[in-house]
């Protein structure tokens, strides 16, 4: 099971799943050494099978640092905190966590579009 680590200090994610808005974005980053990643990334594509079962699920795409790097970032869009709550709730997937390697750590946070005028919409 990967260890959990806060983003936000001040901000949990406990705090941010009692939140009851529309869409939002998931960023969790993963952290494992380089030679861990082969073991990650099964055990991620095995909870992204799940997660795209799932009501609200929109869309998810992995990353990987580049030159050997064992940090991986997870993009996931989803329809509603309250989707994503369910989902992150489910049996299944809490029961895949174990898969995870001992060495991960993960960091996970909602976040929601903002517009900056000029520059991006919401």
């Amino acid at each position: 099971m990967p260890k959990f680590i806060e983003m936000d200090q001040t901000v949990t994610l406990a705090d941010q799943l009692k939140d009851e808005g529309g869409p939002v974005v998931l960023i969790n980053t993963f952290v494992v050494p380089p030679a861990d990643a082969d073991s990650l990334l099964a055990a991620w594509t095995a909870d992204a099978e799940i997660m795209t079962r799932q009501p609200g699920f929109v869309s998810t795409q992995l990353h990987r640092g580049i030159a050997g790097s064992g940090v991986f970032l997870n993009y996931a869009v989803w329809d509603s905190v309250a989707d994503f709550r369910a989902a992150f709730a489910n049996p299944e997937f809490r029961a895949r966590l174990s898969d995870y390697p001992a060495s991960a750590t993960a960091s996970p946070h909602l976040f929601r579009k903002m517009a900056v005028p000029g520059i991006c919409d919401a």
